[in-house]
């Protein structure tokens, strides 16, 4: 999982911190492990481990062998053996934890198939390793030209050189087996350079290049998740979920993997549930089951004489009713059992602490009056002819009550009449 402060470009290099990867936290890459046995010294009489964990491009992981013990810390830049010649990654973890690792993936420490460590990059390597992973995009493109003119159902969606850049691995996926014998050809002949096809399936392409889900984060696969179940339509079913393919789907293009998380939990809370398909035998006619909340212990049903209102019931009412029908009685109707109130657990929350609103000490604002503008006559404005005969007929009437009142001045306060100042009783002659 990156870090906050990073993020790619097209050839997946870092731009925020501009470590290039190799960071000391570790965290600028997809599916880390914490190792929080770092501080911990290693018991006495006790080797260390000689085998880290080393990745690659898009969450790619190997196990190899420090056969010369070399003084390895997590974010080296390693030159590693390859088939052929020399690859180059970044460790990833080191230290007690690669047993744990390895363990889960069902490796033996002491096999044979763990490729050993060389030597720690050069600066000569690491040059060829930036120069190779830069023509990547390149060749993905032009790969992809090459696979338009074949003609062959395949898509490519990924391309990784090797640290040496004398081989180059194609990643597609296919539905149906593909003869591509002539496109390593045409491989081989335009890029020069040694060419290996691996297919992978839809779930995997998506953990490899990564991209943020429906829920706003990013995708599980990319980083944290690595067994990678079927999930079936029942898990939908089971959480009554409306079987819509355009979001029940991630995008591989396949059911999301995050179906599976809470399956367990609904079906212990079904366990004590009866059986969506009995049906309920009343004097006005059985009636079907229509819907239910699993966590708040309701049944819908109606009547299939009148399926326009639905009856709620709780589960403790459905099973007597069911328990009625088994003695072979019948009950009267599901109004008697639903004028019972239901009663719904109401959690009344408090704000303790001090959570409110950011906004509350704000002045209110205040709504600005529109001003009316007064529209100036247009002199080239056509009049109608009746407009015009009702104006010569005013003209020689004289001027309305309306005009009278209009030509009246207004009473403003510039037109009312100052009082005369009053007189001083208290003159200095009376003093």
């Amino acid at each position: 999982m990156s870090c906050n402060s990073c993020s790619s470009d097209i050839n997946t290099a870092p731009k925020g911190c501009k470590s290039n990867g190799s960071c000391e936290s570790g965290s600028c890459e997809k599916l880390s492990v914490f190792d929080w046995l770092s501080n911990m010294a290693i018991p006495t009489g006790q080797k260390p481990v000689n085998v880290v964990e080393v990745r690659f491009k898009n969450g790619r992981k190997h196990f190899y062998r420090n056969v010369d013990e070399l003084k390895i810390s997590i974010g080296d830049v390693l030159a590693v053996e390859g088939n052929p010649g020399h690859d180059v990654g970044i460790v990833s973890l080191t230290g007690e934890l690669v047993k744990v690792q390895l363990k889960k993936k069902g490796i033996d420490i002491n096999s044979e198939e763990i490729k050993k460590i060389y030597r720690k990059a050069s600066q000569k390597d690491i040059d060829i390793w930036k120069a190779a992973s830069a023509k990547e995009y390149d060749t993905q493109y032009r790969g992809r030209e090459i696979l338009g003119r074949l003609g062959l159902q395949m898509k490519l969606s990924d391309v990784e050189y090797q640290g040496d850049g004398n081989k180059a691995t194609f990643y597609y996926t296919a539905d149906d087996r593909v003869d591509f014998r002539q496109l390593i050809r045409d491989l081989a002949s335009a890029f020069s350079i040694r060419i290996e096809m691996k297919q992978v399936g839809l779930r995997q392409e998506a953990a490899r290049l990564g991209g943020v889900g429906s829920c706003g984060r990013e995708l599980c696969c990319s980083t944290w998740l690595t067994d990678l179940r079927k999930v079936n339509t029942a898990a939908a079913r089971y959480q009554q979920l409306s079987l819509n393919p355009q979001k029940l789907a991630g995008q591989c293009g396949k059911l999301k993997c995050c179906l599976n998380y809470e399956l367990d939990t609904y079906l212990d809370a079904l366990a004590s549930f009866p059986k969506q398909d009995i049906i309920l035998n009343t004097e006005k006619g059985p009636a079907d089951f229509v819907k239910m909340d699993i966590f708040k212990g309701l049944f819908w049903y109606t009547y299939k004489q009148e399926r326009s209102k639905w009856f709620k019931l709780t589960v403790d009412q459905v099973k007597e009713i069911i328990e009625i029908n088994k003695n072979g009685e019948i009950i009267s109707s599901l109004e008697d059992y639903e004028s019972d109130d239901v009663d719904t657990k109401k959690n009344d929350f408090e704000d303790v602490v001090g959570q409110d609103s950011l906004t509350r000490f704000d002045a209110p604002k205040q709504k600005k009056k529109r001003k009316r503008k007064k529209r100036k006559p247009n002199p080239n404005r056509r009049v109608s002819s009746s407009n015009q005969n009702k104006e010569i007929k005013n003209k020689k009437s004289g001027p309305t009550n309306q005009d009278n009142t209009a030509n009246k001045p207004k009473n403003n306060k510039n037109n009312k009449r100052r009082k005369p100042p009053r007189k001083n009783t208290n003159t200095k002659g009376n003093a």
